[in-house]
């Protein structure tokens, strides 16, 4: 009996072992900025098949920030109360959002921003696409189509969010492509935000027709949706759209599609790459230097993205020009 007894604590002491081995999973708030575009919507689809949250070693809560930079920091006080392991935030504004890693750190709760940044060093890390070459080879494409060192030409800029980074940086790299193009060869007739909206980037496009008409040769569109949105406003007034030079940027679908028919320029951003590369980075910031990353996006860019131990402060995802000849393969990857 005293030997039952004894098996009995340690099958016991041993089911308590293997509980412990077994540890809680690691909760996550993921805080995106709105998620009504595409773009946001794949980087959720991926997020959610990292095979760490699909083994149950993580577990994701998603908070769709409505387009608003203070419901972004509430959801963030949230995502602290409740003890989020960690926090993902892909934040609408570029100084308002620093709020959001001032109280994580206070917490001790690791922060790794993706896809738009903040102005601050004081996070874990961040993963994202160097948003200034973004703008730089989206204003490039559609300038070296006009010819601009040699012809004069008038374009229209479609901004995102004043105040985020994607505008701010994508903007620069706008700038920088025009300015190449020489002193006086490139008129920008308007540059207004729409949000990242294709229903916002629609009417406006409709007006800048209307005022301008027939002098528009070029849009620059910050983001996909609003150069979509450009050229539904084109169609919509009877034009063709391929006497445009029109680009945007990030690879969503319609515009992969629009590059097949010759429509537009897009520079794809690699949502499955921000995301789970975030997802790995924040689950070493948790876990320690015992974790080695699960996605495979670190041996798709091994010559450009390295891990070095999940620990260095930025990590840069290549860009990618959509073409004719790669459209379909980014197309049948999304299925």
């Amino acid at each position: 009996m005293k030997m039952t007894k004894i098996a009995l604590l340690a099958s016991a002491m041993m089911i308590g072992s293997m509980a412990v081995a077994q540890a809680a999973p690691i909760k996550i708030a993921v805080l995106m900025y709105g998620n009504k575009a595409e773009f946001v919507q794949l980087m959720e689809r991926y997020a959610k098949e990292h095979p760490a949250v699909k083994s149950g070693e993580a577990v994701l809560t998603f908070y769709d920030g409505r387009y608003d930079a203070s419901v972004q920091n509430d959801q963030a006080a949230t995502a602290i109360q409740t003890r989020a392991d960690a926090i993902i935030v892909n934040p609408l504004d570029y100084e308002a959002n620093v709020d959001i890693v001032t109280n994580a750190n206070d917490a001790k709760i690791p922060v790794v921003v993706t896809n738009a940044r903040l102005h601050t060093d004081a996070m874990t890390s961040e993963v994202v696409s160097n948003d200034e070459l973004g703008g730089y080879l989206e204003a490039k494409s559609v300038l070296d189509r006009l010819d601009c060192k040699t012809h004069k030409v008038n374009v229209v800029i479609l901004e995102g969010p004043k105040g985020g980074s994607g505008e701010i940086q994508r903007g620069k790299g706008n700038d920088k492509a025009i300015a190449e193009c020489g002193p006086g060869q490139v008129t920008v007739l308007e540059r207004k935000t729409a949000n990242w909206s294709r229903a916002e980037a629609q009417p406006l496009m409709e007006n800048w027709l209307q005022k301008h008409r027939g002098k528009i040769n070029g849009v620059i569109g910050q983001n996909d949706e609003m150069a979509l949105g450009a050229i539904e406003a084109i169609k919509g007034a009877g034009l063709n759209v391929k006497d445009f030079a029109i680009a945007g940027v990030d690879g969503v679908s319609d515009a992969i599609h629009a590059v097949q028919a010759g429509e537009m320029v897009s520079i794809l951003q690699d949502a499955k790459a921000q995301m789970q590369g975030a997802i790995d980075v924040a689950l070493r910031a948790v876990k320690g230097s015992s974790y080695q990353p699960q996605s495979d996006i670190w041996k798709q860019y091994a010559k450009d993205l390295q891990w070095d131990g999940g620990t260095q402060k930025h990590y840069f995802i290549p860009w990618t020009t959509v073409t004719t000849e790669n459209a379909q393969q980014l197309l049948d990857a999304r299925k």
